[in-house]
């Protein structure tokens, strides 16, 4: 096996691709501002990051001697974990988090570290992979799920994807509890087989120093109210870390799988290693975005509800998509291409478990 590759067809629509780029290099060069994040990201670096922590210490030291706080305080941090992945880590893998380049990389590691996952195999999966194969069926892993689950047309279908709309909920809560025991391990193989370790200049050895060491810290410090709260038993432990993760996984999953996996996306096969539009085209062609005017989403979900623009500029920071996004809808309706989007976060929950029913019955 090897690194995957696809070739775009770049002589396609080529004015639309000089023109985007064009105009939004003169938004950022005409108004002096940075590309990368700016006063407003770090703020919320330090919000994001509070709504995991003040949660984990008021339940570290029983501020709140009650099971049922326990329990809301869990939910809390796994929401600080969806806001810290969305809002901060995501940004700092993609190296749009600063100019620093060594502060990208140290936040996204520790930040991602922090959550229970790895920073190289994220990047690989993430910025390689889906940026690259954004749903181009066989490639892209974030549409390629278990046997339980159908996401595109391509995909075999079986009879028990007839209920996927209405269990499919219940795996989406899992990502991160997936995250935090046995996908950071399978994916060092199959990417250390595939070359992506190679092409990182790094080893497997290396690597899976790296997972051990960060799973065995992540343990500990989750651990630590279990051995240190009397009345908290094990299974109170147990509870309270799958509900964290529930919670986390749950909202991450709804952002990504809204923008990716609805009627309006397309799924293209690669045809003789070659895919049928050019790279920015195809990025708006395979994505959705939603609820734009809501400033709370944009602020929780880390500007992902961009969607459209995170894929055509994801060197950008998503501080800056709200603004870009005028330019991006105005010059795709000039072009002729299509521009994908929801008014509101229900309107695109609504169309994506319409396509979960539609692909377990089509």
């Amino acid at each position: 096996m090897s690194v995957k590759t696809a070739k775009f067809n770049n002589g396609a629509n080529v004015p639309f691709q000089q023109e985007l780029k064009k105009r939004v290099d003169a938004y950022f060069k005409n108004n002096n501002i940075s590309k990368k994040g700016n006063l407003n990201l770090y703020t919320k670096t330090i919000v994001m990051f509070a709504m995991y922590l003040v949660p984990y210490f008021l339940l570290t030291f029983n501020v709140f001697d009650s099971k049922l706080i326990w329990a809301l305080l869990a939910m809390l941090m796994g929401l600080g974990m969806a806001g810290i992945g969305m809002g901060v880590m995501h940004d700092a893998n993609h190296g749009s988090y600063s100019k620093n380049t060594k502060l990208n990389s140290i936040l996204g590691y520790f930040s991602i570290s922090l959550l229970s996952g790895n920073s190289l195999n994220w990047r690989i999966q993430h910025n390689i992979i889906h940026h690259t194969f954004t749903n181009v069926h066989g490639h892209d892993e974030d549409i390629s799920s278990i046997g339980l689950l159908r996401f595109e047309p391509h995909q075999p279908k079986k009879k028990i994807h007839k209920f996927q709309f209405l269990y499919a909920w219940f795996f989406y809560g899992l990502m991160t509890l997936m995250w935090s025991t046995v996908k950071d391990f399978n994916q060092a193989i199959r990417y250390n087989k595939e070359g992506y370790f190679k092409l990182s200049n790094t080893t497997f050895a290396k690597e899976l120093t790296i997972i051990i060491i960060s799973k065995i810290l992540y343990y500990g410090y989750m651990l630590i109210p279990y051995f240190i709260i009397p009345e908290m038993t094990f299974l109170n432990w147990v509870v309270g870390y799958v509900i964290m993760h529930y919670v986390a996984g749950l909202t991450l999953a709804m952002v990504f799988q809204l923008a990716h996996v609805t009627d309006v996306n397309e799924f293209p096969v690669l045809q003789d290693g070659e895919l049928e539009n050019n790279f920015m085209e195809h990025q708006m062609r395979t994505t959705m975005e939603f609820a734009t005017k809501s400033w709370f989403i944009t602020y929780f979900v880390g500007g992902l509800n961009f969607q459209v623009e995170h894929h055509l500029f994801p060197a950008i920071s998503h501080v800056h998509y709200p603004e870009i996004s005028k330019i991006v809808s105005a010059t795709a309706a000039e072009y002729n291409v299509p521009y994908h989007a929801e008014k509101t976060f229900l309107n695109a929950l609504y169309q994506h478990t319409k396509m979960l029913y539609k692909m377990g019955r089509e």
